[in-house]
């Protein structure tokens, strides 16, 4: 038997998975992602956790083949270590993954990819029809891509394509992105955003009645999101992300031009009547070329996980056609 394992490194939680060879899993391990006090701290903790989904596998891990890794970005690529991760502790420099990975499980097929990468080529892996065009769009505390074009996993020179959150949809730039810059769509439609586009869209119309605790350093997306249909301020919050998103999605597709359009993260999976449907809702009115089918994970939150152990199997591609015998 060959088997095949996946990592998932987040800022909050590092996951892994061992999988046979038609991608059954037989064991998983989670784990919170170390805080340091250094990037070989987190290294350290990723190979705890690889290890534990070994055992709970009942594999050794110079049994796995082959390992795919959905992180946090952004990337060294050359060193395959992750490089000043934003929502982790400023002395964490340097993550180093590829090399350490490949010592550990006594190969050098390892493939490193940024979770929206991931997870595309999950979704990709598991699509009915495998298709050579699509895009997956995380809207979660950031906001991210992955994409496949023409068969290709797009990852660019430095591993870092994708970053569609950090395209600017207003140039206005009222809002201020996490990453410095105005205008971001991550600073208007992601979970850490969408508090602070609210307290905007309450200056701006003050008249507008809201029972949403504005000045509480407590406000997240969520009580926007539970207050939808009675809440002044909070519906106009969601129509006004629709608006957004519906921007940015349009760029996405106008640019890559996908068959398929799917999304992820805690705003999209938990909130889908009041994001994804109004996207679906307006962005084929704002297309130039196909409409393509806008759809929601059905893997939740295991969608990266489940994408890097399907670049593992298809030598990081999420092409059933590649996947090892």
């Amino acid at each position: 038997m060959v088997y095949y394992a996946g990592v998932d490194l987040g800022a909050t939680n590092v996951r892994a998975a061992v999988a046979t060879d038609d991608a059954t899993t037989i064991g998983i391990s989670r784990n919170g992602t170390p805080r340091g006090p250094t990037g070989i701290d987190v290294t350290e903790g990723v190979l705890r956790t690889l290890r534990e989904a070994c055992g709970d596998a009942g594999v050794a891990p110079e049994e796995i083949a082959a390992a795919g890794i959905g992180s946090i970005g952004p990337f060294d690529l050359a060193e395959g270590a992750v490089i000043d991760p934003a929502n982790l502790p400023d002395s964490i420099d340097r993550i180093p993954l590829t090399g350490p990975i490949e010592k550990l499980i006594d190969s050098d097929e390892v493939h490193l990819h940024n979770d929206t990468a991931a997870g595309v080529i999950g979704e990709r892996f598991h699509a009915a029809r495998n298709p050579d065009d699509m895009v997956y769009i995380t809207l979660s505390s950031g906001v991210g891509a992955g994409v496949c074009c023409d068969g290709e996993i797009l990852a660019g020179w430095d591993g870092n394509v994708g970053e569609v959150g950090h395209c600017v949809i207003d140039p206005r730039g009222r809002l201020t992105c996490g990453c410095g810059h105005d205008g971001h769509w991550e600073a208007y439609c992601s979970g850490n955003g969408i508090p602070d586009f609210a307290r905007l869209l309450a200056d701006d119309d003050p008249t507008v009645s809201t029972e949403l605790p504005l000045e509480s350093p407590d406000f997240t997306a969520k009580d926007v999101f539970e207050l939808a249909g009675e809440d002044e301020l909070a519906d106009y919050t969601i129509e006004q992300l629709a608006h957004w998103n519906a921007i940015g999605v349009t760029n996405v597709v106008q640019s890559f031009a996908p068959i398929v359009v799917s999304f992820g993260g805690a705003v999209a999976l938990h909130n889908e009547a009041l994001v994804v449907d109004p996207i679906r809702e307006r962005v084929s009115g704002m297309l130039l070329n196909n409409v393509p089918e806008i759809r929601v994970t059905d893997h939740g939150d295991d969608v990266v996980l489940e994408g890097a152990i399907a670049s593992a199997l298809t030598e990081g591609t999420g092409d059933r056609q590649r996947m090892r015998s």
